[in-house]
Formats: C-alpha cells, sequence, structure tokens
C-alpha cells in the first residue's frame, strides 16, 4: 500500500507504527479462494471431487434392428406401441407412477396421424389437391412433433445410463425408426433392471424361549444353599 507495485500486501500494524495511508476501496479486494472453485454437476448442481472423471460413453445392450430378440416387446411395439411407450416412459422416470397419459398422448397423436394418412391416401382423387397437399404439411410437421415428444424418453434413458447416441441423434431416430426405437429403449431398461441382482441374506433364527417352571427355581435355590452350607470356616 506505501508502494504502489506492491499495494495488495498485508500491512501489519502495531502500537507504536506510525499511520498508513489507505486509499478508498483498497481493502475490499476479492480474494481467490481454492477450496470455492471446484466444478459442479451438470444435471444435479452437487459439487465434484478434483480427480473425478465423467463416465465413459457406453453402448447400447442391443442393437436399433434387434427386435426379434425379445418377442413380447416386439409384439406390443408393432401392434399397439402407444402401450409400450407407456411403460417406457414410467420406467425411465422415478417420480411417474402412471402409464396413463403417455400413452394415451402417443395413441392420439402417433396412430391418429397414422390414420388421417391412410384416410387422406385412400381417398386420393376424391379431395381437392391443394386441401391434400395441406393435410401431407400437416401430417409431415406432426410427425416431426412427434418425434420431439418421444425423444424425450431416449434421451432420458440415454442421461441415465450414459449411452451413445446410436445410430443418430433422438429426434431423427424416432422420426425414421419410430417402432424400432420403442422396442430398442424397452429391451435396455429390462436388461439394466435385469442385471441389478439382490445380494443373498442369511436367516438367523431366534433361540426358542426358555421359562423356568416352580420346581426349577426351588431345585436350583436349593443347589445353592447345599453349595453354601458346604462351606467350612478354617484357621489361618
Amino acid at each position: 500500500m506505501a508502494d504502489g507495485e506492491n499495494s495488495l500486501q498485508y500491512v501489519k500494524l502495531k502500537k507504536d507504527q506510525a499511520p498508513v495511508d489507505i486509499n478508498p476501496g483498497e481493502l475490499n479486494q476479492p480474494i481467490e479462494v481454492p477450496q470455492l472453485n471446484v466444478r459442479e454437476c451438470d444435471a444435479c448442481g452437487q459439487s465434484l471431487p478434483e480427480n473425478f472423471e465423467p463416465p465413459a460413453v457406453e453402448p447400447w445392450t442391443t442393437g436399433i434392428f434387434g427386435c426379434t430378440e425379445d418377442m413380447d416387446s416386439c409384439r406390443t411395439g408393432f401392434f399397439c406401441p402407444c402401450v409400450l411407450f407407456g411403460r417406457n416412459y414410467q420406467a425411465v422416470r422415478d417420480d411417474y407412477a402412471s402409464a396413463t397419459t403417455p400413452c394415451v398422448l402417443h395413441a392420439i397423436f402417433i396412430e391418429g396421424c397414422l390414420v388421417l394418412a391412410a384416410t387422406t391416401a385412400a381417398f386420393h382423387g376424391f379431395i381437392d389437391p391443394g386441401t391434400q397437399s395441406l393435410l401431407c404439411e400437416g401430417l409431415l410437421f406432426s410427425w416431426w412433433m412427434c418425434g420431439v415428444y418421444t425423444e424425450s424418453v431416449r434421451k432420458m434413458l440415454q442421461k441415465k445410463y450414459h449411452l451413445e447416441n446410436s445410430p443418430c441423434e433422438p429426434c431423427l431416430v424416432h422420426c425414421c425408426l419410430h417402432w424400432c426405437a420403442v422396442c430398442q429403449e424397452h429391451r435396455e431398461m429390462k436388461a439394466r433392471l435385469d442385471d441389478n441382482f439382490v445380494m443373498p441374506m442369511t436367516l438367523v433364527n431366534a433361540p426358542p424361549v426358555q421359562q423356568m417352571s416352580s420346581s426349577s427355581t426351588s431345585s436350583s435355590s436349593a443347589n445353592v444353599h447345599e453349595h453354601h452350607t458346604n462351606l467350612q470356616m478354617q484357621a489361618l
């Protein structure tokens, strides 16, 4: 502070020391504390240790076209994809207790778009070309929005198990291969849950309760009394 070049050094004051000139605001300098400069988790915001290394990106246990590896999910995903999507949404979210809402939304927007597209194709030639083009544009936009909605399950699953983007971005996967993506996500969660085994527990049976009857109590007291009466006094 007396020296202009070394103005951030501390000045040790003594009782017999002369007054020191301090400029206004010179004591309110920021102090860097290394303990406070820690990395935080992007997902939960908790502090991370210095030697923390992010987990590696893991591959999926099954491929996008491995639908036949689990025939139950394959049949459900092909005939009732809304049911399988609702189950996936319920399983991937710990705070979500019902699969009805995502199942109904999937049935309205995905299956509804398919029915509308099939109806438009069936009545080709009976509908005005301008109206038909508007319907096609609306269907394409709705299908893209459905891909944005259904990709949420795949993103949550990738974030939970640190999975890679395979074969491409989640939105593009659901837009192009929606049925295969839903089946793959179900197989992935099923495989991850099967790997969580429970440690065997050893059951220890408690010993039987022992009760003392009056006869056993009297016999034990008699033995104690006999033991005391057998004692003899000997002179030292």
